[in-house]
């Protein structure tokens, strides 16, 4: 179910998400759908955008405690696509390589997550800094019909 968005970014605009509790996941989620609805994302990549964003938000409050989530609309040629940059300013991620493998945790989950999040996306970029915190650029494209 849409909620109807009104103000949904156009091609290089952003809207911001903050994450501080399990409700604005849920918010996170729906806005992303939107945004994509907007875009026009068949209902099934709007999912799959909504359940990649549910996986990095989850990891904003189990490790970093707030963060946000930003969303835009980008376009490449013929393409047109939704970018989500999630950046939080928390513990950082020691090992990035070994955080990407499936079934690593270190909170005694099945280690999914960011890789999850990594193949339901088709560019996925993570940085991130000891002490300082970590940022999740991820986009899903759909070709522009001619």
């Amino acid at each position: 179910m849409s909620t109807g968005l009104k103000d949904a970014p156009s091609v290089g605009e952003e809207l911001r998400v903050p994450i501080a509790a399990d409700v604005d996941v849920v918010t996170a989620r729906q806005t992303a759908r939107d945004v994509a609805a907007e875009a026009g994302f068949s209902s099934g990549d709007q999912t799959v955008i909504a359940a990649a964003i549910s996986e990095i938000a989850r990891n904003i409050l189990m490790y970093a405690k707030r963060g946000e989530i930003i969303l835009g609309v980008v376009q490449n040629g013929d393409r047109q696509g939704v970018v989500v940059v999630a950046r939080d300013q928390g513990p950082g991620i020691p090992d990035v390589a070994r955080a990407l493998q499936d079934g690593y945790s270190t909170s005694g989950g099945l280690g999914l997550g960011l890789p999850g999040a990594r193949r339901l996306m088709d560019d996925f970029d993570l940085s991130s800094a000891v002490g300082r915190g970590t940022t999740v650029t991820m986009r899903k494209w759909r070709r522009l019909s001619p």
